[in-house]
């Protein structure tokens, strides 16, 4: 990943097999064809696809006639004009932004543009924290920092469309102002970046923070879901099996960078050279950063230690 890359955010990690989850892959994404997913669902890929992107951003359009679309996307003309076409004889009549990368929220403000519906959801960017001295922050062309919705949603608070209600799940943690929207009469989950069936999702600091990316996972165990529709790749369709496999693959990352420490004191790139197996040299610089976001939280826990405020090129040692 690169800090100047605008449409990387999200993370591939190819964990070892005894550590991943089961990741759903089987779905037709067939790019700027709007496709019927479900009763209330449809979607649509962005042409954005990458090794960081997968195919593509999906953007869902939620109703019939009065729609909501969920993550309209890159600032690509184009794909709004796609869709756009698609719902011809239709009215778009709220856009929802899961949260501030630049692959899910610019299209937005186009989408808006075109029809003058409310953008609602996710507050503006904010970090997790500040940043430490001479730090520099390796996602930072990522974001999206003109997002500004016309109207937030609260975690909990619904927003009552034609024919479905669409309730806001907090989930900070891949963002601080990461949100995931809930379809009520589907018990379907959009999940943007926070959950995604291909791969895992990068948690970097400053911009985000690994124990409240967990803590957002826990959230959700409490719920009741029958399937997730994440902002890249295919459906989730046994959610709390998939919860699960991810908990588990989080600790078992930190477990393997606990194990790693014994050796001596390391940065997060020689970390990610101990740990993980096989990863496509494009995603190192990914892995690093959520390798930092775990040692951060390690050194809030007292389990690890550093000179100074922890930085991403600094060196760690176990305690």
């Amino acid at each position: 990943m690169s800090g100047t890359d605008q449409t990387t955010e999200n993370e591939s990690e190819k964990p070892d097999a005894d550590e991943a989850p089961r990741f759903d892959l089987a779905f037709d994404a067939p790019v700027g064809h709007l496709l019927r997913v479900s009763p209330l669902v449809r979607r649509i890929v962005a042409p954005n696809p990458g090794p960081f992107t997968f195919t593509g951003t999906c953007t869902y359009v939620i109703g019939e006639g009065q729609v909501a679309v969920v993550d309209p996307g890159p600032d690509l003309p184009a794909h709004v004009e796609a869709l756009l076409d698609a719902l011809k004889g239709e009215t778009v009549a709220a856009i929802f932004v899961t949260h501030t990368h630049r692959d899910h929220s610019p299209a937005a403000r186009l989408l808006q543009q075109a029809t003058g519906a409310e953008i609602i959801g996710c507050p503006p960017h904010f970090p997790a924290r500040e940043m430490a001295l001479g730090e520099i922050n390796k996602l930072d062309a990522s974001n999206d920092p003109d997002h500004r919705p016309d109207r937030e949603l609260g975690d909990g608070e619904v927003f009552e469309g034609s024919g479905f209600s669409i309730r806001a799940v907090h989930t900070p943690g891949h963002t601080m102002n990461h949100v995931c929207f809930e379809l009520v009469e589907e018990k379907a989950l959009f999940t943007g970046d926070h959950i995604m069936g291909w791969s895992t999702s990068i948690v970097a600091p400053p911009d985000g923070a690994m124990r409240l990316y967990l803590d957002s996972l826990e959230k959700l165990r409490a719920l009741d879901h029958a399937v997730y529709w994440p902002g890249h790749g295919g459906p989730v369709s046994q959610p709390q099996r998939f919860l699960r496999a991810l908990l588990h693959h989080r600790r078992a990352r930190e477990k393997s960078i606990l194990a790693a420490l014994g050796a001596g004191p390391l940065a997060p790139a020689e970390i990610v050279e101990k740990v993980y197996e096989k990863l496509d040299a494009r995603l190192k610089g990914a892995a690093a950063l959520s390798t930092f976001a775990h040692l951060e939280d390690l050194y809030e826990r007292g389990l690890v230690a550093t000179n100074g405020t922890p930085q991403l090129t600094g060196k760690f040692s176990r305690l």
